[in-house]
């Protein structure tokens, strides 16, 4: 609770009519989450403007709007440039700057920030931390659960999110931070303390349009390092040196920058790496001291995945062997390489693989284990960057057996006409469309022989599909677990 003009001292260029000073008990951008006392701020979103809602927030008790654009209303309206940039400010402000109280762990990169996320999340709770967690799958308080919308919130729902967490004790929250919420100043106000890029490969061109513009995009995380050099509380970029984006980020962080990588020298690189159906060595090299790691994630792209941790672990203040010591206990990712075993002959996975790059990692990984033939079901999501429909049917064509083309989540879009986008890329006809995802679920399901592996991709952990405005149960794991169980009666 502070008085607006307290709280109005954070903004530097606004004006305000009339000038009053009423006590402001919340501060709201949802009209229907607006209670006696609170500061309504009109966002204007993809499908909604806050604006439009003025009417609907005084009458529920708003005792103030920020605004874009006039508006007319009988309460104080406070005129800014940007309410996205103003609410973060009036946030972090409201909630007492909640971040400088916490150890702050931000990842981003294309591919990878879920999983990283979580490896860190798990081997700081295993060292004894309290921990918080911000992400795809939701919130997370040491073992509590909440649901999110996005990946990272926008950044007033961040700042009530970090003050559960300070309330609760929690000593290092980690976080996904998507290109997205960079670019719209979701995560201004975020006193990031440990940074982490995973990769840069295609996606979200439907919103960025041009890979440069995605590419510094993620720069601001390693911006927002700041540019002070304070010896009692240094601040990390952990950093993926085979990537070519890294020497770009080594540039915009002022941070401590620590490497990792298995083609290119770096202060943590792995090699001799062995990978099987059901877990993956190798050996880390670190300070010229050689340590064998064990780990029941597969692939190579988790060796990427656990080098980052291990980066970022360091940063935080773990101790290297303890976390080598943790790291066979640690568990996947839902929907991450998730194999469904119904007691069946042969091998399903399910895995959120949505961009070119993910989908030709996990398929590269599973040509290396499989005795049998793959079969790849794959679709493409509507209303997202079409530019790389083609390039995922053409990778399933190429590094799979049998590629299976169906719906992933079609949205407004029609499912056929995404379907043509993805066979523009093929060049040799050895796939078979499937509009209806179960269908194309069951189908892979009885195809498949002893010893052969059935990927069922794009979804990964997601218990939903978007078709028009509806969005239905639908559950690529429960599917398979059904059309598998189905099969052996």
């Amino acid at each position: 609770m502070m008085r607006l003009h307290e709280l109005l001292a954070a903004l530097h260029d606004f004006r305000m009519m009339p000038v009053v000073n009423p006590e402001v008990t919340s501060i709201e951008m949802d009209s229907r989450e607006v209670k006696v006392g609170s500061l309504f701020i009109c966002v204007k979103g993809y499908t909604v403007d806050g604006h439009h809602y003025v009417k609907q927030a005084v009458a529920r008790g708003a005792v103030a709007v920020i605004v874009e654009k006039d508006v007319e209303t009988d309460v104080p309206v406070i005129k800014v440039k940007s309410t996205q940039r103003a609410m973060a400010v009036l946030a972090n402000a409201f909630y007492d700057n909640p971040t400088s109280k916490l150890q702050l762990i931000g990842i981003t990169g294309t591919n990878g920030k879920t999983s990283v996320s979580h490896l860190i999340e798990a081997l700081l709770r295993r060292a004894g931390r309290r921990t918080g967690l911000i992400g795809t799958l939701g919130m997370k308080m040491n073992e509590a659960t909440f649901e999110t919308k996005n990946t990272t919130p926008d950044s007033l729902t961040l700042q009530k999110m970090f003050t559960q967490m300070v309330e609760a004790e929690i000593e290092t929250a980690v976080m996904e931070v998507s290109s997205h919420a960079l670019h719209m100043g979701r995560v201004h106000g975020c006193q990031y303390d440990v940074t982490v890029f995973t990769n840069l490969t295609q996606d979200h061109l439907d919103y960025h349009k041009t890979m440069d513009a995605y590419r510094a995009a993620k720069s601001l995380l390693f911006s927002q390092l700041g540019h002070a050099y304070d010896v009692k509380h240094p601040k990390y970029a952990i950093l993926n040196v085979d990537d070519a984006a890294t020497a770009e980020y080594i540039v915009a962080s002022q941070g401590i920058v620590i490497t990792y990588g298995i083609d290119n020298e770096a202060d943590l690189m792995a090699c001799d790496v062995k990978t099987t159906s059901r877990g993956t060595t190798f050996t880390l090299l670190m300070n010229d001291v050689a340590r064998v790691v064990q780990m029941g994630l597969v692939g190579k792209f988790n060796v990427y995945n656990m080098l980052a941790t291990l980066g970022a672990g360091l940063a935080a203040g773990l101790q290297l062997d303890a976390m080598i010591e943790d790291i066979p206990h640690l568990s996947g990712v839902p929907g991450r390489f998730e194999l469904v075993d119904a007691g069946q002959s042969f091998s399903v996975i399910v895995d959120y693989a949505h961009t070119p790059d993910s989908l030709e990692n996990v398929l590269k990984t599973i040509k290396a284990f499989t005795e049998g033939k793959i079969y790849c079901l794959i679709g493409c999501g509507g209303d997202r960057d079409k530019t790389k429909r083609p390039m995922m049917a053409e990778i399933a064509s190429h590094l799979s057996d049998y590629p299976i083309f169906t719906s992933d989540n079609p949205r407004t879009e029609d499912p056929i006409a995404i379907l043509k986008d993805m066979e523009a890329g093929i060049v040799q006809n050895n796939h078979q469309t499937i509009v209806d995802r179960k269908e194309a679920i069951t189908y892979a399901i009885n195809q498949a022989q002893p010893k052969d592996v059935v990927l069922i991709a794009g979804k990964g952990h997601e218990t939903y599909q978007i078709i028009g405005e509806k969005v239905l149960d639908f559950d690529d794991r429960e599917m398979a677990r059904a059309a598998i169980l189905l099969q052996q009666q």
